[in-house]
């Protein structure tokens, strides 16, 4: 016999999702920091962990819908103290309007959680008849609220049309809704692996997975035959050419999805990163993968080498904008205010990274964010400032072919509507520059 609605069984996965929610938008913690650190959820089976997930996120990617709907619901907004009320009711909205969770799962279970809120329990019946109401009228309201921008922003949605167009921010829109896709840098040859692993190859060189589940279990993981790197993240690091024998730095580093790339292309590399904790994590990473790379702890803006390296690769902090397929609590967690701080971080780190860079040598900038302020517009101010670098076009021929990610200076700009047909990409923006 399945369980009830208000089973702990049932009600345990909502409610750490309840949490997850009201972390990321009432205490402003990063979604997958909540998530991993999360003291429940490792007490809950697999498939209820998936569903906590998928739940929350999909929240997060529909929130301004949901809002829209529920403001239809109610005949007046829900006081502040009720904030848990709203999120519950978020939660199931989202079940029923796009997880198409069983109404009789999703309105019970919320309702009995909503008995259990202490001071605010008594919104329980207006809980109750909201997604009554949802579950009757849920397909007409959703038609009433099918605009995806809402879902976006308006600082963003402007800044996208201002940069892309009318057409290309809808784009980028859509595809934040969806769930991404897995993909994988393989340390060797990928070919063999792409059977191995049930991916098909990128033109990029990345292997994609239609679907995640437990990385660990894939084959190869413990082998350290691979690891998780999404494909447009994977494109930067490339830029810097043959790179055997080469002495690199990599700056800003961790995780180190790029520096175990340069350490299995023979390079010979420093990964400097501010967080003694994250160049642990990089240290564990690159130990499992059968790499090696020299680790610094310092602010990559002040430190300097002994003598300067022959290419430097500079994965700049930034608003991440672009991953929002990945991370959807980002539109709700940056602000103006964040990318206005981080301009004068980058334009610093830029000109350490100049001065760390030999006679000759290149240098590749680069940012997960859609923002062009946070990219073109750092190149078009370093140029400007008569530093001794200069452009060094990347080709189409280094993008798989997809010409369609560089722009006419010869500058990567992928954005999440590319590829749409195999399940889209970051958004990064990177620069190549040869040091005069």
């Amino acid at each position: 016999m399945s369980a009830s609605p208000d089973h702990p069984a049932v009600l345990a996965p909502r409610a750490v999702a309840l949490d997850l929610l009201q972390a990321v938008l009432r205490r402003r913690r990063p979604f997958d920091e909540t998530l991993a650190d999360h003291p429940e959820l490792t007490r809950l089976a697999g498939r209820d962990r998936a569903f906590v997930r998928l739940l929350t996120a999909t929240t997060l990617r529909r929130l301004g819908q949901i809002d829209r709907i529920l403001g239809r619901c109610l005949e007046r907004p829900l006081p502040r103290r009720a904030a848990a009320i709203q999120d519950l009711l978020r939660l199931g909205a989202c079940q029923l309007l796009f997880l198409r969770t069983p109404p009789h799962a999703a309105v019970d279970s919320t309702v009995a959680l909503a008995a259990g809120l202490g001071g605010e329990a008594g919104f329980k019946g207006l809980v109750n008849a909201v997604l009554r109401r949802l579950d009757r009228e849920g397909e007409a309201l959703l038609a009433a609220e099918a605009d995806l921008r809402v879902n976006t922003p308006d600082w963003l949605w402007d800044s996208w049309v201002a940069a892309y167009g009318d057409a290309t921010a809808a784009a980028i829109a859509a595809a934040h809704l969806e769930e991404p896709p897995l993909d994988i840098t393989v340390k060797g040859d990928p070919t063999p692996w792409a059977e191995r692993l049930d991916a098909v190859p990128l033109p990029t060189g990345s292997l994609r997975r239609a679907t995640a589940g437990p990385v660990e279990a894939l084959p190869g993981f413990d082998a350290g035959a691979w690891w998780v790197q999404d494909a447009a993240a994977a494109l930067p690091a490339r830029f810097l050419g043959p790179v055997a024998g080469k002495r690199v730095i990599d700056l800003c580093a961790a995780p180190g999805g790029k520096t175990a790339q340069l350490a299995a292309a023979g390079a010979q590399v420093t990964a400097v990163d501010r967080s003694a904790n994250r160049l642990a994590r990089l240290t564990e990473n690159l130990s499992r993968l059968s790499l090696a790379a020299e680790t610094v702890t310092a602010d990559a803006a002040g430190w300097r080498p002994e003598t300067p390296a022959d290419a430097v690769l500079l994965d700049a902090p930034c608003t991440a904008t672009g991953t929002i397929r990945r991370h959807p609590d980002v539109p709700w967690l940056k602000s103006p205010q964040d990318m206005r701080k981080l301009v004068p971080l980058q334009d610093r780190l830029l000109a350490a990274a100049v001065a760390m860079t030999a006679s000759g040598g290149t240098l590749v900038y680069c940012v997960c964010s859609l923002q062009p302020e946070e990219g073109s517009e750092r190149i078009a101010t370093l140029l400007a400032s008569d530093a001794p670098v200069e452009r060094s076009p990347i080709e189409p021929a280094e993008v798989g072919g997809l010409a369609e990610l560089l722009t006419q200076q010869g500058e990567l700009r992928s954005l999440p509507c590319h590829l749409a047909d195999r399940g889209g990409l970051a958004g990064f923006y990177a620069a190549r520059l040869r040091r005069r």
